[in-house]
């Protein structure tokens, strides 16, 4: 399996060629959890099956991939105990790894997340300026005494 620069791997923070723990060896524990993390990313962000949806059988697979691709997406975007543990054991920051994974989902969805926050329909109305129905008429004045 190569490296590339798009690979889950890089999503989840994956360990670079020659990253050694402190003794001077790679952990295979760690290389583990890594695993788990990048198959939960492949199982949240990949597309649907290719599946020939008129022979019966699979019917149930394309159930099952739904049910995974819900609960990988669940487990990223609601974080919780069990993934804090898990990115604690792959040796990662739980929030870069969740801000990064909302990131790629939102982006799946349509979302523009390049764009800041802070835009001006925030900021509430502007203020000097008569809005709405009740606005003074600026110009000549009446002649019928009104």
């Amino acid at each position: 399996m190569g490296h590339s620069s798009s690979s889950f791997l890089s999503w989840v923070g994956g360990r670079v060629r020659g990253e050694v723990d402190e003794d001077g060896v790679t952990l295979p524990e760690k290389d583990l959890w890594v695993a788990v993390l990048s198959r939960a990313v492949l199982d949240a962000c990949k597309g649907p099956p290719d599946l020939d949806m008129t022979r019966k059988a699979n019917v149930s697979h394309k159930s099952m991939y739904k049910y995974n691709r819900d609960q990988a997406r669940h487990f990223f975007l609601h974080g919780g105990p069990h993934f804090k543990e898990i990115c604690d054991m792959a040796g990662r920051n739980p929030e870069y790894v969740q801000s990064r994974v909302r990131k790629v989902l939102l982006r799946k969805n349509g979302w523009n997340v390049d764009v800041p926050i802070t835009s001006h329909y925030r900021q509430g109305p502007k203020r000097g300026q008569n809005r709405g129905k009740y606005k003074k008429k600026l110009g000549r004045p009446r002649l019928d005494g009104v």
